[in-house]
């Protein structure tokens, strides 16, 4: 028995379901934390119930490749979490995004997405899905419902976005593009990594799947990778049975189709039985297991993140040698609005700013601080930094850079959970170097 079923038809709180949701209390040994089943595969009980297993993979544990006892307690309390019907945890946040895609689209079709997402996205969409045949075309204003439609044809299959994109922090008005989804029958997938469930929950607002790279702030620490796919159990995958044929219209070995077999369920049990199963992104259970830990306290920690980045912003925002700061905490954000109507409880913790200073000045900083680390990572307790201009937009053309707002003095910072002073003080002298250094260059020393 789960600890939810224990406490059917009572209306849990956020962070009674975070430590909760999910969870069962049936272990022959009577743990109370989730075990880590760090096996390869299960025994058998009879010849029968091997055959049963293949024959309905989503049906009891073969090997951990298709399903695992620690890996499916993670994806139950996400699923709870984001009020999905079901989850997928897969190795990373890439794959999830990839099996994702792979699981809805073939050699012809077509996926919109949001031009202002990750790098790592944008990429595998314009590269490898391409290599694959699949096209796709980006949207220069997410916000704008009328460039959705005019980049929608009849081949396309999805629509892809972020709720809070990185690295401008420019929130998406989900409500207007799954308005458009739902005008043309065609799903709408949400990476909601950098919102997570605490601040925002994107099926709430009509999206249909919702994705995270659960290395990020579900794990919390900076430890392990993961990634997870939830399915909203809402859309009609047999509605039009030519649009996802391997789903409603092409029978399986048993005569049925996936909708036939598994209903609106259809996409996640073809995602997992069908897409994750042979090419096997799968999630170490020690990798799980960790993810589940720090689901436990998402909601301190993504609070803690998000008053310290206002706090933050504020103050870059006030100081003389910052240009501009994308945050939709801020009253001058153009993008302010749709964060009260999303992100009541927070605007998230990852953010960039632009140095007046340009490349000099943002290469100073980086070298300067000390308490902001400077790798590629996200979601961390410790505060991070990055320049995307010379690490993850790096193969783009200038041209393609600046026209996506990434200047050469552009900052990405990731807010820990340091002591918020501490962090302004860093940045302070950090800033402080970089006057120094334009005084020297404009003097000739340097």
């Amino acid at each position: 028995m789960s600890a939810a079923e224990e406490t059917a038809g009572e209306t849990l709180g956020f962070a009674t379901r975070q430590i909760h949701a999910g969870a069962e209390l049936g272990d022959r040994h009577h743990a109370r934390a989730t075990p880590i089943y760090l096996t390869a595969g299960f025994v058998f009980d009879d010849f029968e119930q091997a055959n049963d297993r293949f024959a309905q993979p989503d049906d009891g544990y073969s090997y951990t490749r298709v399903g695992n006892p620690t890996n499916a307690a993670v994806e139950r309390r996400i699923a709870d979490l984001e009020g999905g019907s079901g989850a997928l945890l897969l190795g990373s946040g890439q794959a999830a995004v990839a099996t994702a895609v792979l699981a809805l689209a073939a050699s012809g079709d077509h996926i919109v997405s949001a031009a202002s997402i990750y790098e790592g996205s944008r990429e595998l969409f314009r590269d490898n899905f391409a290599r694959l045949g699949i096209e796709s075309s980006f949207v220069a204003d997410a916000n704008d419902p009328a460039q959705w439609e005019a980049a929608i044809r009849p081949e396309t299959r999805a629509l892809f976005a972020e709720s809070i994109p990185n690295p401008k922090n420019d929130v998406l008005d989900i409500a207007a593009v799954a308005a458009v989804a739902r005008r043309h029958g065609i799903p709408l997938l949400i990476d909601n990594t950098l919102a997570t469930p605490y601040l925002l929950r994107p099926l709430e607002h009509g999206a249909d799947i919702v994705i995270h790279s659960a290395s990020k702030f579900l794990a919390g620490h900076g430890t392990v990778l993961g990634g997870v796919i939830v399915d909203g159990g809402r859309f009609d995958w047999g509605a039009e049975p030519d649009r996802f044929p391997h789903l409603a219209r092409d029978p399986r070995a048993d005569g049925r189709t996936f909708v036939e077999r598994a209903g609106r369920a259809a996409f996640l049990s073809y995602a997992r039985s069908v897409i994750a199963m042979r090419q096997g992104p799968v999630p170490s259970p020690f990798n799980a297991f960790f993810i589940l830990q720090g689901i436990e306290t998402l909601s301190l920690r993504v609070q803690r993140h998000s008053e310290s980045a206002l706090r933050i912003a504020q103050w870059l925002e006030a100081h003389p040698a910052i240009e501009s700061v994308d945050y939709s905490g801020l009253a001058s954000s153009p993008h302010r609005a749709l964060a009260e109507r999303y992100l009541p409880l927070g605007q998230g913790s990852v953010f960039s700013f632009t140095l007046r200073g340009g490349l000099p000045a943002a290469r100073t900083l980086v070298d300067s601080v000390r308490l902001f680390t400077r790798m590629t990572h996200l979601g961390d307790v410790r505060s991070l930094v990055l320049h995307p201009g010379t690490t993850t937009h790096v193969n783009r053309s200038e041209e393609d850079r600046l026209a996506a707002g990434i200047g050469p003095g552009l900052l990405r910072i990731s807010i820990g959970l340091e002591d918020v002073d501490d962090l302004i003080a860093d940045l302070d002298r950090a800033l402080s170097a970089v006057a120094a250094a334009e005084l020297l260059e404009r003097a000739g020393i340097r």
